[in-house]
């Protein structure tokens, strides 16, 4: 029952193409770049891949691509983190024996849509959950996203429970997931999310890393590799570069996946991103901001990424 390893994870976004259905050229993309950015592992089905909108064979098909595009990366072998939805205990368990079987090498279950039970409701529920998962098992602990979530109290007592529970992941502020650390940080590593906003507050506060989308992926694993060593410029340097990026993307959710998004996009090279029932329609004004920004932050890494220097992005004015 082995966890995530620290540091940056990347939570893909879900690309659609023309016609409405997955990209797969946008998705292996993604999986690339976390391996020439050097992240420590990727993920699926999260609140970036705008799960909700997602029918049931094409959450299994984004499963399978990831894993498929995990083990066609050259050098080790990075874990793939599988977000588990659905309303019910069979529902979630049903869809992690299928990550399971396909690669996946830990999960993260979210609590099932109810809103307003009480937190024994939303404990009792991961419980019985974990009790029949036979993979390492962590929560997405947010209610500032999801509305409901467990205390540190709540956490602890779980955490003695299931032995399969090796990972927490949050949504909340540095001050916030704090308490997390405190509670279960000792028995497990805690991720918080966020698009990595107060990034290295959140590892002051305990943290083994975060687990973000693409737009800034590479900055946010130097920021964080440079933390563990001990050189803290270097982490601050590399942080604020990207902090623009984050901000802007990280107003909602629904900026994540409209500007974030295409943010990403733009760093990888793609062609137009095309949305999916969303409710933020893209500006023009917001497309220039995104467009401004991707060249601020450079190509994202891929197999042939030239120096900073040579993009021709670096120096920009700073302009819409």
């Amino acid at each position: 029952m082995r966890p995530p390893p620290p540091g940056v994870h990347l939570m893909l976004f879900a690309f659609f193409d023309a016609s409405g259905g997955l990209d797969r050229a946008a998705m292996s993309a993604q999986v690339e770049a976390a391996g020439a950015a050097g992240a420590a592992g990727i993920a699926v089905l999260g609140l970036a891949t705008e799960v909700g909108k997602l029918c049931a064979q094409e959450q299994q098909q984004l499963v399978r691509w990831a894993c498929a595009d995990r083990d066609a990366l050259p050098g080790a072998r990075l874990p793939v983190g599988v977000t588990i939805t659905g309303a019910s205990v069979d529902e979630q368990v049903r869809l992690a024996d299928f990550a399971v079987a396909q690669g996946a090498d830990w999960l993260l279950l979210q609590p099932p849509p109810e809103r307003g039970k009480p937190e024994r409701f939303y404990f009792d529920f991961f419980a019985a959950a974990m009790a029949r998962i036979a993979a390492p098992v962590g929560i997405q602990n947010a209610p500032e996203y999801l509305g409901v979530g467990l205390g540190p109290d709540a956490l602890a007592e779980l955490a003695g429970r299931c032995p399969n529970f090796v990972v927490l992941k949050g949504e909340a502020p540095a001050v916030a997931i704090q308490a997390s650390c405190a509670a279960v940080g000792r028995s497990m590593p805690v991720f918080n999310g966020r698009g990595g906003l107060e990034l290295l507050d959140n590892l002051r506060a305990g943290c083994a890393g975060v687990i973000v989308a693409a737009e800034t992926l590479d900055l946010q694993v130097r920021a964080v590799e440079a933390f563990g060593r001990g050189d803290l410029q270097a982490a601050e340097q590399a942080y604020r570069r990207a902090l623009p990026a984050i901000v802007f993307s990280m107003q909602s959710l629904d900026t994540l996946v409209v500007y974030g998004k295409r943010i990403a996009a733009r760093r990888l090279g793609l062609a137009d991103v095309h949305d999916r029932h969303c409710a933020l329609a893209p500006t023009p004004f917001g497309e220039r901001v995104c467009e401004r920004l991707a060249l601020e932050l450079g190509p994202l890494a891929r197999a042939q990424r030239p120096a900073d220097d040579a993009w021709p992005g670096r120096g920009a004015p700073d302009r819409v």
